[in-house]
């Protein structure tokens, strides 16, 4: 099964989790996710009063220089270790 394959499935099993993570393992599984999508974080940081959209930019500006493939692995991990 190939990464990207595997990543697949972990986000299919992301939705299936036996409970719902902590808030800040949701933000990390949201920057992992973002990292192996997008790549580096871009665009403006929230303002002060988005709260919930600056912790995720800053969980995810957290990843810069990850690499796609390599936040893929972390992400399939981090599901594994929660089902």
């Amino acid at each position: 099964m190939s990464l990207q394959e595997q990543f697949d499935q972990a986000q299919a099993d992301s939705k299936n989790l036996p409970e719902r993570p902590d808030n800040m393992t949701l933000l990390k599984i949201y920057a992992l996710f973002k990292q192996a999508s997008s790549g580096d974080a871009t665009g403006d940081r929230p303002g002060m009063t988005d709260f919930v959209g600056r912790a995720k930019y800053d969980a995810w500006a957290e990843l810069k220089g990850k690499t796609q493939d390599e936040a893929k692995q972390l992400y399939i991990d981090l599901i594994e270790d929660l089902k």
